[in-house]
């Protein structure tokens, strides 16, 4: 079961910049193109979570091709939210849209139709992407650009995150206006495209590099937990999300056992 707390706005001095949501406990997934004005010389972002709550964060990550931004809350900040679990939407599935950019919009739903590779997004790079129809005829839905998908194979199910809002297709009756057409980069996408979603930046602090005056034997016990959960993974056990998070969580104890110079967790 998903929780509408997940999602954000990103503010930067006092200008809303767009919307996000919580990916992990650490990390905010956005649109690229959310965050155009923000400063060129200042990465820094405030995050406004649903309840109200604010929260310093840094862009650490862009991907132009996609049109994708992880967004790194800052360390001082202790979460415990609950993440919403992360899945693959099927054609025929339904789906609706948790963010909206001010209370007074409309919240967007609808039906999923294709889910593909291949498709050519704005930022000029190929991804797989779900091609939603919108029931809530609007005519511009740029402002929900960042925002979550949830998707459930009918009313009443469990939904879970499905992708997140990039674009929107013109009417071709009206260039002006916007079709009840929108795209959405799946997670599947996003958790490929970000190293820092998959922990492969921390193995090499794990396993130190040949040739260093001293080479410590590598953490056998969080590599066992790497293998685990790689095989839960691809047994489907788990989704995405939920691995990388568990990921992250072993490679923190990893590390803290090794600055503390014990042998056990």
């Amino acid at each position: 079961m998903t929780d509408a707390g997940y999602w954000v706005d990103l503010y930067q001095a006092h200008r809303r910049l767009g919307g996000g949501f919580l990916l992990t406990r650490r990390y905010v997934l956005t649109a690229l193109h959310c965050l155009r004005e923000l400063a060129p010389d200042d990465g820094a972002v405030e995050i406004v979570l649903a309840d109200g709550e604010r929260l310093d964060g840094r862009l650490c990550r862009q991907d132009r091709d996609a049109d994708l931004a992880l967004i790194e809350i800052a360390a001082h900040h202790r979460l415990s939210p609950r993440i919403p679990n992360a899945g693959h939407a099927l054609p025929g599935w339904h789906w609706r849209g948790p963010y909206r950019p001010s209370p007074a919009e409309a919240r967007l739903s609808g039906t999923v139709h294709h889910a593909a590779d291949g498709y050519p997004c704005a930022g000029g790079g190929s991804i797989e992407a779900l091609q939603l129809s919108v029931d809530q005829i609007l005519g511009d839905y740029s402002g929900y650009s960042g925002g979550p998908v949830e998707g459930s194979p009918a009313e009443g199910h469990d939904p879970a995150v499905v992708g997140i809002l990039l674009e929107q297709a013109p009417d071709r009756a009206d260039e002006k206006r916007a079709g009840n057409v929108l795209y959405a980069a799946t997670i599947a996408e996003a958790i490929t495209r970000f190293d820092h979603l998959q922990v492969s930046h921390l193995i090499d602090v794990l396993r130190p590099r040949e040739g260093a005056r001293e080479v410590k034997r590598p953490d056998e016990k969080a590599q066992a937990w790497f293998d685990r959960l790689q095989q839960w993974s691809d047994q489907g056990y788990m989704d995405a999300t939920q691995i990388a998070e568990l990921r992250f969580m072993v490679a923190q104890q990893a590390i803290s056992r090794d600055f503390a110079g014990g042998d056990d967790g």
